[in-house]
């Protein structure tokens, strides 16, 4: 509790800002909020990364995906589903090991530029019970690790009609959430703390989703793409240069 009193209005309002940044583009795009949130806390706060920002992404993912449940092929699921499982259990004993914050704020940076490219590829792969699967399997590893678990599934639906690809990319993330979080909670590395922060950021959240209501309506996911995936590169490129100043 004291490290949350310790970081000021001030660090709030910055985190505060890619939470509801990575809101608004999780539940327009079905991707977005680890790529854009996970930078900026770790810039700041990364003590209370990922703990804190999977825990806010499971509430993200929960409600983006009750919007579209009718565009879910349950027949997808299980394979990604036991691939993300599988990732998070793996990467929950690699977080075990490497606990030092500044470790987990490079390895956020480096993460958000591989998913950069992984979307600028535009490489398409077909959806199969394997690819699901190893896909779920690299989500399940970034994810757990740095709260940045996009971009795998992001590759697969990213040629999809867009209400099946923003479906499809919610409901993994939101099983990604769950999995991450019970996985870290039974290595011991969520604390009071993480769930202190996560709650703060709730009613940012809350305004980020009634946002995007009007926003969905309107804006194509094509559109949003260069702006998330440039918003992205920006913040994990300050957050580069300040992990140099600071060595």
């Amino acid at each position: 509790m004291a490290e949350f009193l310790a970081l000021g209005p001030g660090i709030l309002l910055f985190c505060a800002a890619g939470v509801f940044g990575g809101t608004l583009l999780q539940r327009l795009a079905g991707q977005g909020f680890g790529m854009l949130s996970a930078p900026v806390v770790a810039m700041v706060a990364p003590e209370f990364l990922p703990a804190s920002l999977l825990l806010i992404g499971a509430v993200v993912g929960f409600s983006s995906s009750a919007v579209d449940l009718s565009a879910v092929n349950r027949q997808e699921l299980p394979s990604g589903f036991a691939g993300r499982a599988l990732g998070a259990v793996v990467a929950a004993f690699i977080a075990a090991n490497l606990p030092d914050p500044a470790f987990f704020a490079a390895l956020v940076a480096g993460v958000v530029y591989l998913g950069i490219a992984l979307s600028l590829l535009g490489v398409r792969v077909r959806i199969r019970p394997v690819s699901l699967f190893s896909a779920g399997l690299t989500a399940g590893i970034m994810g757990t690790l740095t709260a940045v678990g996009a971009p795998p599934m992001a590759l697969l639906y990213q040629h999809e009609e867009r209400q099946r690809s923003v479906a499809m990319q919610n409901v993994f993330f939101s099983f990604g959430m769950v999995v991450s979080i019970t996985a870290l909670a039974v290595a011991g590395l969520i604390g009071v703390k993480h769930f202190v922060f996560a709650g703060a950021m709730l009613p940012i959240v809350g305004l980020a989703l009634i946002l995007a209501v009007p926003l969905s309506r309107r804006v194509a996911r094509a559109s949003i793409r260069p702006w998330a995936l440039g918003l992205a590169g920006l913040a994990a490129t300050v957050l580069i240069l300040r992990l140099f100043v600071q060595a």
